[in-house]
């Protein structure tokens, strides 16, 4: 693998501090090279994130995480170089979603490898690209897949579903598998 592979995930403030470190980290580890955006901002910018966590209450607790700081601009993001795309959770694709560009993008990588975590799911139901397919999610968000027309899978916390070049999860202590699974999506032979 060489960086000249490169990958895209998108990013805003609020996202959910271990979907955006640990997969730009292992990503980089196995040899892509990783662009991070987030509209309004450039390369050296930063975008604060949130560390969500299962604590036994109704819903996951929110504590401060790290400056995240970002790598290319998102202004001149050109979908065409790039093989997939990352999608981490958290509060920042509520309101990422809102943003017009940002669901070309998404629209952009609709058949290509997109891998998608958490609330990231409510970025593939904005953009209208999961229809007819099967998708994971935080249980909040099980109503955007379904309006969106997907079916929800209700796996555990732990897992990860593909369904074609699309890989989402429902949390982060599901990154084993779903890393694992988006990089057979891309194509990618690790061995030890």
């Amino acid at each position: 693998m060489t960086d000249d592979v490169k990958l895209l995930m998108l990013a805003g403030d609020y996202v959910e501090d271990y979907e955006i470190m640990v997969p730009y980290q292992a990503l980089l580890m196995v040899g892509y090279k990783v662009d991070v955006v987030c509209p309004g901002k450039k390369a050296g910018d930063k975008v604060l994130t949130a560390i969500h966590d299962f604590e036994g209450a109704q819903t996951y607790s929110e504590k401060p995480g790290h400056a995240f700081v970002l790598n290319a601009d998102f202004d001149a993001i050109d979908t065409d170089e790039y093989l997939g795309l990352i999608i981490p959770g958290g509060r920042a694709p509520e309101y990422l979603r809102l943003n017009a560009r940002v669901l070309e993008i998404v629209k952009a990588f609709s058949d290509r490898p997109i891998a998608a975590i958490c609330h990231g799911a409510q970025l593939l139901a904005a953009a209208g690209i999961i229809k007819g397919r099967e998708v994971s999610a935080y249980p909040a968000c099980r109503p955007d897949v379904e309006l969106a027309g997907g079916t929800y899978a209700d796996i555990p916390v732990t897992e990860a579903v593909t369904d074609g070049e699309l890989v989402t999860a429902p949390a982060w202590p599901a990154h084993p598998a779903w890393l694992a699974q988006f990089l057979k999506v891309l194509g990618a032979n690790v061995s030890i």
